[in-house]
This record gives C-alpha cells, structure tokens and sequence, in this order.
C-alpha cells in the first residue's frame, strides 16, 4: 500500500483578497496556488463567505493537511521588543498604531530573530471557519514571516538591506543593518505617486542614500508597471529578489519574486 503524501496548506488572509498554496512534503513540490482578488476591500463577514465559497468549489481542499497555517496580512500589527513585552498589555501596544474595537481579539507571534513580540489583530469568525474545516491549525501576522526570513538572512551579512513586498493596495517596507532590524512598516497606496513618496520618505528618515542604497522588490509587482517605472526614476538601484526556495514547485512561477510570504510560510 502507498503511503499517505505529508501535505500542508497555507491560507494568506487579506481584506483585499486570499491566497491559498500547497505543500506536498513527502515531494518536496508545491502542487497548488490560487489567489482569489476582490474588488473592494471587504469586511470580515464578506471575507468568510469568499473563504468558505473558494474552499467549497475546490477539490484541492478536500483532502487531509498534516498542517494547516493562516496568515493574516494588515496593517493592524506592532512589534513590542521582549523587556518591554507583556502580554496582559497588547491593547495598549496597538491603540497607538491602529484603531482597534473593544471587541477585538488580540494576539502576538514570538520573532525569535527579532527579540520582540508581534502583536496583532486576527480574525475570530475566520479562525473558528479554519479549524471547523480542518481541525487545529496555526495562525500568525504575515510580517512576522517577512521579519523572521530577513532577519536569518541578514544574519550573513552586515551590509544594510531595504526591500519593499508590494501589494494590491498596501505594501511593506523592511530595512536591516549590521544583522538587525532596521525598520518595517505597512503602507496603504492608491497611485504611483503616494508609492513613491512613502519609500522615499523611509529612505530620508533613515538617513540612507538612494544613489547607493539597493532595493530588492518582492509580491506583485513586474518591471513594466508603473510602481517598478517611477521607483527606478528616483532610486539607482533596484532588483527583484530571487528568493532559494528548498522546494520545487508542479507549475512553473510566472516571476519567482511573487508570493513571497505565502511560500516562505512553510520554512
């Protein structure tokens, strides 16, 4: 009899759309991606009826996960360092960046790499859908990814790193130096010019030079788009990341810089 296949499904949750990917351990291949966009940023309620619809309409769900993760990706996030982390507090911690309801659930991943607390808001009526349908799960912030994967890479060099991981209507930026946290923070854009303006204002408030500084690109974003074309107007130097990823993947990627946090969710 041929043994089971180890799979795991990472669900990326965004008020402006999902993603979904899996994982076959067993061969090492990622069998599946889908990303379902809206076309206005919807509210909790309206998110879960696209999540249970998606799932419902896919066989590819319909089968069992030796682990399941959800990723929620906005802007209702801070990072506490440990000596200044308690737990009894993290309403506090987030009123100062974000409105939050008395109502909200609140909740924090450890960044090992970081020495801090990520405290954040995660849906409720999400979660309870989650392990409904598939049982205990995992749950984490998306910058908590993006972090803790910069962070072990730039443990291996000292040389300062600013990369940008674009989105539909939000991106975030993320700077280390000398093997540390720099900065991170999330943007909300609506045109090329509030993109702009944001990552050079980042770029002055941390006293780097934009004709030295290299900035690596990740997410949705591809040379001939207007975010690509006024970035490289004001900064020198810009790539896209090649991130090495250590599986392999049934359909080939249309740009390996896209889907960053979604396949770096498995490490």
């Amino acid at each position: 009899m041929a043994q089971n296949s180890i799979k795991a499904l990472s669900i990326q949750i965004r008020l402006s759309g999902l993603s979904f990917c899996i994982l076959n351990r067993t061969s090492n291949v990622i069998e599946f991606i889908k990303h379902v966009l809206l076309e206005k940023k919807a509210t909790p309620y309206e998110l879960l009826n696209d999540l249970k619809n998606t799932i419902a309409s896919h066989t590819e769900f319909q089968q069992p996960f030796d682990s399941v993760t959800c990723i929620y990706q906005n802007e209702l996030s801070c990072l506490v360092p440990n000596e200044l982390f308690d737990e009894n507090n993290m309403a506090d911690y987030l009123k100062f960046n974000a409105k939050i309801l008395k109502t909200d659930f609140i909740s924090f991943d450890h960044l090992v790499a970081a020495k801090s607390a990520n405290v954040y808001v995660p849906l409720i009526n999400i979660n309870n859908y989650i392990f409904e349908t598939f049982g205990s799960f995992d749950y984490k912030h998306a910058s908590s990814i993006m972090i803790e994967t910069f962070l072990q890479q730039a443990l291996q060099s000292s040389e300062t790193t600013f990369c940008i991981n674009v989105n539909d209507a939000t991106f975030e930026i993320i700077c280390t130096e000398n093997k540390r946290l720099l900065f991170y923070n999330t943007f909300e854009y609506a045109t090329k010019e509030d993109f702009i303006y944001y990552v050079l204002f980042t770029i002055e408030q941390l006293k780097l030079n934009p004709e030295t500084i290299k900035i690596s690109l990740t997410g949705n974003i591809k040379v001939d788009d207007s975010l690509y074309t006024i970035l490289y107007k004001y900064i020198r130097f810009v790539e896209f990341l090649q991130p090495n990823y250590n599986f392999d993947f049934q359909t080939e990627l249309e740009t390996h810089h896209s889907n960053f946090i979604l396949l770096n969710s498995f490490n």
